[in-house]
């Protein structure tokens, strides 16, 4: 089975302030640097009534209280082709009764699903365990952090022990150190801190801990409580600062208001991390034994903290043999005899502190990646597809649409060392015309096509070809691509087209996302970021079409590159402005004309918009495709691309010929991305369509392919088709038959998937 490509993790995200975004975030992050080569997203859950400026990461959000956003996010992902989803769950945070609402998104999912339970409850109502047990049922696997949620879930729920895995809560790679320096940059210098953190509220236990602080100052006359973190986002709506106020009233009625310091802040990891390195001792008064999963207790003990804690469950495992110190519920004298211990013996301290942080080795985020991982994969291989009933009542593709084998043997044919030619003379390569980087960069993005699951990787040697021929192509000192090469491998010129430029980029960007090689995609990304910066000056809206297509790959994968995003936004803008400026209610286009490749711009704005949560690009290429679609669809309902004759007319409607392959791929790929988006099986359609062109659905009624060797002959003329099939028109062709049989898979359509028999070439 090839590996895992892509990967969604549905939750609360940053910068949304709670444990489970969190969570989630980390996650996310850790598993993308573990694996470079597997892509990851984030489907966000977004509380009633809010609105969060969520990162690129996040590639939808769904709203808790519209259903509607859950069966979306559903034909999203089953869209997006992800291999795996990971759900995490956690009472409150999806709408309806119990959270319910979270069946119709993971129901309708035609990959596996793997579930981290964030709470295991011991004493559920009717409906929490109806929602609960559902969602386990839905889950190949069901990850946990401790084992009394284990014993719970094998006990009360009757779930398998082989459907189980239990996986530390992930922890920072923190050196182990002493906290002197902290403090002095905090302003702490010189006082023993002791240290809570997170979302305030009431079950918190953090009166408590305040309750204890008259005994502490008593052997330590320099201790402070430090109590970092706002307050709860739903407590402030429903109470406002209530509570944190009576906190402070509280401090002040015992008189240790100069003891205790509350930072009423929601921090990044780094200013966090910083803050628990400081403290002498961490404290965590929680009320309630149920409690979990505490990531800050995770964080705390992973620095290597002494810990004073209550015993909820998490605290029960984590703080044994040593590893911390328990006190009973509600306690204060016990929290502050134990901790007034532990800072008047800095023996002691600092053993529990050592032992601490030698035991969470095991639980950093690269180790926690890891794990889930390998139950990703484990749960890939035992994962049956489940044909789902879905919003998208297309028919399945005909007979004369089904997606044939891939064959490659004419694309073999077409390359030699130095990488693919540009032209044939009908199936034999032409050598008098050389190669070019538009070809080879296409060759590099059927290579990354076929390293999706269900297909035939292209030999490694051919791949390699097709990059050195791009690293080749790569003009340093003008910062630009070369174009056009000779047989002799001399170039032809110092630099090509703006649009050979974007395509190139295009291809970096694919590659540096999805190429099988480690070393490959390291070595795409760089040379992306490299040539990047120039496409800023491009005057061409194909060149930013394709460097779009390319930037949403590339920060895919590189997604802290500032300048990618930057210029992401950039060129979408400039597409969105020129589309604006042309546009009227009968020529709903960037341009005064068609041209070439047509359909890349508003596959590009689809593409953008969605990755970048900008709804109003989507929109602007969904309209622009909708009105290009009516244009190339002829009464009797076939596809027939823009014809080459029409290049350079102004404002009217596009001449029937030439039809070349490189039209048909485009509108393939725009109509797939527009699916994506909004779910309208017109779009699934239309893609149909548009590849049954290459199989004899057009105007001439004759097949542009060869099924035997995966040729495909150069064009269409008003009386016969061009025999000669060159390497753009041989890439072409790949490329839609590779996104043909993934959207084929994806579907559960049988037909689509068998070998297409009633079709001749």
């Amino acid at each position: 089975m090839t590996q895992l490509t892509r990967l969604a993790f549905v939750g609360n995200s940053l910068p949304r302030r709670c444990g489970i975004a969190t969570f989630t975030t980390d996650l996310q992050q850790a598993v993308s640097q573990a694996r470079a080569d597997v892509e990851t997203a984030i489907v966000a859950m977004t509380d009633h009534g809010q609105t969060y400026d969520y990162p690129s990461a996040v590639r939808l959000q769904v709203h808790d209280d519209l259903i509607e956003d859950y069966q979306q996010a559903a034909d999203v992902l089953n869209a997006g082709q992800f291999d795996v989803v990971c759900l995490q769950h956690e009472f409150g945070i999806f709408g309806g009764e119990a959270g319910g609402h979270i069946m119709a998104l993971i129901s309708r999912l035609t990959m596996p699903v793997v579930t981290t339970l964030h709470t295991v409850l011991a004493e559920p109502t009717p409906a929490q365990r109806g929602v609960m047990n559902q969602i386990v049922d839905a889950s190949s696997k069901v990850v946990v952090m401790a084992e009394k949620a284990r014993d719970l879930l094998r006990t009360r729920y009757r779930v398998p022990a082989d459907k189980i895995e239990v996986i530390a809560h992930g922890i920072p790679d923190f050196a182990f150190v002493e906290p002197d320096q902290a403090k002095a940059d905090l302003g702490f210098a010189g006082r023993s801190v002791i240290l809570t953190f997170g979302l305030l509220s009431p079950n918190k236990g953090i009166e408590v801990m305040i309750d204890a602080m008259p005994s502490i100052l008593e052997s330590r006359p320099d201790a402070v409580y430090v109590v970092l973190g706002a307050t709860h986002p739903n407590l402030v709506r429903d109470q406002g600062e209530a509570y944190r106020e009576s906190l402070v009233t509280r401090a002040r009625a015992i008189g240790v208001e100069n003891h205790v310091v509350f930072l009423d802040r929601f921090v990044d990891q780094a200013t966090l991390l910083e803050f628990i390195a400081m403290c002498d001792v961490y404290v965590t008064p929680y009320l309630n034994e149920a409690q979990m999963t505490s990531g800050t207790l995770a964080y705390s003990f992973g620095l290597g903290k002494a810990v004073v804690s209550t015993p909820y469950w998490h605290a029960q495992e984590l703080l044994s043999e040593g590893r911390g110190i328990l006190v009973p519920f509600g306690d204060a004298k016990a929290i502050g005899r134990e901790i007034a211990g532990l800072l008047t013996n800095d023996v002691r301290r600092q053993a529990m502190r050592k032992r601490a942080y030698a035991a969470s080795r095991s639980m950093t985020w690269e180790r926690t990646a890891e794990r889930y991982l390998s139950v990703f994969e484990t749960a890939r291989r035992g994962h049956k597809l489940r044909v789902v009933t879905r919003p998208d009542t297309s028919p399945p593709l005909r007979d004369s649409q089904a997606a044939p084998e891939m064959q490659i043997g004419h694309l073999l044919s077409m390359c030699d060392d130095t990488g693919l030619f540009q032209h044939a003379v009908h199936s034999v390569p032409d050598r008098h015309h050389g190669y070019c980087v538009d070809d080879n960069a296409r060759a590099l993005l059927v290579a990354c096509a076929l390293n999706k699951p269900g297909e035939q990787r292209l030999p490694d040697v051919l791949t390699t070809r097709f990059a050195a021929f791009i690293q080749h192509a790569w003009n340093p000192d003008i910062r630009r691509f070369r174009n056009f090469m000779g047989f002799d491998r001399r170039w032809l010129e110092d630099q090509g087209s703006e649009d050979s430029h974007g395509r190139t980029l295009w291809a970096l960007g694919e590659c540096a996302r999805g190429d099988a090689s480690p070393s490959r995609r390291r070595w795409a990304a760089a040379l992306f970021a490299e040539a990047l910066p120039t496409v800023e000056g491009f005057a061409s809206p194909r060149a930013w079409a394709f460097a779009l297509l390319g930037l949403d790959a590339y920060c895919a994968a590189v997604a802290a590159d500032s300048v990618a995003l930057r210029i992401q936004r950039l060129l979408a803008d400039r597409l969105m402005s020129i589309l604006a400026a042309v546009e009227t209610a009968d020529w709903v286009w960037f341009e005064e004309g068609l041209a070439y490749d047509n359909a890349r711009l508003p596959q590009a704005l689809i593409a953008t918009g969605r990755s970048t949560g900008m709804p109003a690009t989507v929109e602007a290429g969904l309209r622009s495709l909708r009105w290009l679609m009516t244009l190339q669809t002829t009464p009797a309902g076939r596809f027939r691309p823009v014809g080459s004759k029409s290049f350079g007319d102004i404002r009217q409607p596009p001449r029937p010929f030439d039809q070349q392959p490189l039209e048909a791929t485009a509108t393939i790929s725009a109509c797939l991305a527009a699916w994506r988006a909004d779910g309208d099986a017109q779009w699934r359609a239309g893609a149909a369509s548009a590849f049954a062109w290459f199989l004899g659905s057009n105007d001439l009624s004759l097949p542009l392919v060869d099924l035997d060797t995966g040729s495909c002959r150069d064009g269409l003329h008003p009386d016969r088709r061009n025999e000669n099939r060159g390497g753009e028109s041989v890439v072409s062709y790949l490329l839609s038959l590779a996104e043909i049989r993934q959207l084929a898979r994806m579907t559960g359509d049988r037909a689509a998937l068998a070998p297409l028999r009633a079709v001749g070439a």
